[in-house]
């Protein structure tokens, strides 16, 4: 569909679309709309909740790169889209001559790798649509991290589609050199964006700047890169609650290596929440790294004036492409300040990208540190960057303060640095101890301080960490709730329980006992038999067994009272592991491999269901290949026979897994 932009006639349209959990997949979705500008793409970069599925029709080819959650469900801003694409009506031509590709961000470690990309691509195809390009999936597992796969796979797609959609005669990708025009831009509040002209650094050029706000050249040679529009990327389905603090207390002793939180947030209303919901916590970045920012960037004067955001660019065809929200709508009903944006909205302790290194390099008249910070943009150094910013978990900040060169014009704040994620917490309070009252709730966490030396030796400390511990008692908070993908049902009260939830995996797994207790004693008080002669012979919800491992038994064996006390009203059993209580270590995969006849039997003759929560990696991997061996055993079956019989048990929904 050809499209009247600023009087000028364009062919070539893109829709990038993304299904975004924690932010990778929309961080990659706007990589990918920035490639496509520079070849000249009328881009609009959206999440699938946003469009229509016959909306596809409208653009020469759309790009989905999607996470994979849960037990391999979308992310919540791409389920609405899921939903009308499964709809009985709809014909297998309804999106016939939509050029597709699908990018895929997994991990490994879930059985259901990358499972809602695949699951995405097979579904349009269904639909009609063709594959311009193979599928890529990328593995958070890869020692290199997503970029692995997306480096390699990005260089195809721009190849691809210069081969499919040359340019016409004359006219030349949109050089790396070229700085593309932002969005949107910061400018003084009191400002019209349309003011008097200067000129500011852009490494060996300057470029103008329109009342304070450098506005890119472009080479001319080339047509005006096309402006990259994001659509609304809020998850709709989270649920925003204000919450008080009503304890902050460290679970680990003082001289444990890592420091172990137990919060108590309460909230004014009442709200249902079961177990594996998910609270997200919005941290703030402290005082000391904003005051060292500005100083470094030579923002202090602007500091604390009020300011709001410009767009750069009025949009015609309002109907065909959706209206951008204003960035960080959230802070419209309060006055804006850059520090106040620093503070609470950008995160300047992210580890940087790739694209990080593209953009500051535009922003030093320093020779050798342009080229320096163009070699990390190159493809074939991937393991150099990974070696600087990955691997010692160097900062925006640290790179900033080693390339001192570069100055970054504070207008442009929010589009080089990026947004501040929420930090996610599975529940872990559950049953009756979710409500203090008809119209009070409360929310229960269990929060390991991030907080360790990197191969440099350099301390690290997680932004939310930093925030978590100074949370003081009587702090209010915004927080957000969301359904988590267990998917855990009272229906499934009668039948026994297998979790396996190491650490701060524990948290899902309390939630859930606490729940279940509660079942036990309803399903109790509505019948007339009571507890039989033993203190273990129960009559309400099935068995209930909890692997749970740590490193001493003295240190993090998290809520091991309740534990004692709940093993005497239900029919619970804790097995543990304590990997260095003893000389030879010992993991949760052991201690299952001890009880296998008791696994067995629950899982196969009494039809139980198993949880994995924790650390992703080798800890799910390793309780996998442990199940294999227990169903292999008592089954007397093959390797292979025993795998697929725990494939029937994840269809069955009766193996789940919420790893992080």
């Amino acid at each position: 569909m050809a499209t009247i932009m600023n009087g000028q006639r364009h062919d070539r349209t893109a829709a990038v679309v993304f299904g975004s959990e924690t932010g990778n997949a929309l961080d990659y979705a706007e990589e990918a709309g920035r490639l496509l500008e520079r070849l000249h793409f009328h881009t609009v970069v959206s999440s699938l909740d946003a469009l229509e599925p016959l909306s596809f029709t409208r653009f020469t080819f759309v790009i989905a790169i999607v996470s994979t959650t849960g037990q391999g469900d979308l992310p919540a801003n791409a389920r609405s889209f899921w939903k009308k694409l499964l709809r009985k009506r709809l014909p297998p031509d309804h999106l016939k001559n939509v050029n597709i590709t699908t990018f895929g961000l997994g991990d490994s470690s879930y059985p259901k790798f990358n499972w809602a990309a695949r699951k995405l691509q097979k579904r349009l195809i269904q639909l009609g649509a063709c594959e311009f390009l193979p599928r890529g999936e990328a593995d958070e597992q890869h020692e290199e991290g997503l970029d692995a796969t997306w480096v390699p796979w990005s260089a195809d797609l721009r190849r691809l589609v210069l081969e499919k959609y040359p340019l016409a005669d004359g006219i030349h990708p949109v050089s790396e050199d070229v700085l593309l025009q932002p969005k949107c831009l910061l400018s003084l509040a009191s400002e019209n964006c349309l003011g008097g002209v200067e000129q500011v650094c852009n490494g060996e050029d300057a470029f103008p700047v329109v009342n304070g706000i450098p506005i890119p050249k472009q080479d001319a040679s080339v047509q005006p890169a096309p402006q990259t529009i994001i659509a609304a990327t809020s998850d709709r389905k989270a649920q925003q609650i204000l919450v008080k603090v009503e304890e902050n207390r460290r679970l680990t002793p003082q001289s444990h290596w890592q420091d172990v939180r137990h919060l108590n947030l309460s909230c004014t209303s009442s709200v249902n929440y079961d177990p594996g919901d998910i609270l997200t916590i919005y941290p703030h970045n402290s005082w000391q790294d904003v005051d060292q920012m500005m100083e470094l960037m030579d923002w202090d004067r602007y500091a604390d004036q009020p300011i709001q955001f410009e767009s750069t660019n009025k949009m015609e065809e309002a109907d065909f492409y959706p209206v951008p929200p204003a960035p960080f709508h959230k802070l419209h009903s309060e006055p804006l300040t850059l520090r106040k944006v620093l503070i609470h909205y950008l995160d300047v302790r992210a580890i940087p990208r790739r694209s990080f290194f593209s953009m500051i390099a535009h922003f030093t008249n320093d020779a050798m540190h342009k080229e320096r910070l163009l070699e990390f943009t190159d493809p074939q150094y991937i393991d150099e960057l990974y070696d600087y910013t990955t691997r010692p978990r160097r900062s925006i900040l640290e790179v900033l303060q080693e390339f001192d060169s570069v100055k970054i014009p504070w207008q442009w704040a929010a589009n080089v640095i990026p947004n501040l994620r929420g930090r996610q917490f599975s529940v872990a309070s559950g049953g009756t101890g979710k409500h203090i009252s008809k119209d009070q709730t409360s929310f229960e966490l269990l929060a390991a301080i991030v907080k360790y030396k990197t191969v440099l030796k350099r301390l690290r400390e997680g932004v939310c960490t930093r925030y978590i511990t100074g949370l003081k008692v009587g702090t209010t908070l915004n927080v957000t709730l969301q359904k988590g993908g267990l998917n855990i049902h009272r229906a499934e009260a009668s039948r026994p329980v297998i979790m396996i939830g190491p650490g701060t995996g524990v948290a899902p797994m309390r939630s859930l006992i606490w729940e279940r207790y509660h079942w036990h004693q309803e399903i109790l008080d509505g019948r007339e038999d009571t507890f039989g002669g033993s203190t273990n012979c129960f009559t309400g919800v099935g068995d209930t067994l909890l692997f749970y491992g740590g490193r001493n038994k003295e240190a993090d064996f998290f809520y091991h009272k309740e534990w004692q006390e709940l093993e005497r009203k239900m029919p619970l059993q804790v097995f543990t592991a304590f990997s260095r209580d003893q000389q030879m270590k010992i993991y949760v995969q052991d201690v299952l491999k001890e009880q296998s006849e008791l696994v067995y039997r629950l899982l196969h003759n009494e039809e139980g269901v198993v949880y994995v929560c924790g650390s992703s990696g080798k800890m799910p991997q390793a309780v996998r290949a442990a199940l294999v061996e227990i169903f292999q055993i008592g089954g007397n079956i093959s390797s292979s026979a025993a795998e697929n019989y725990l494939q029937i048990l994840e269809r069955e929904g009766r193996y789940k897994q919420e790893t992080w």
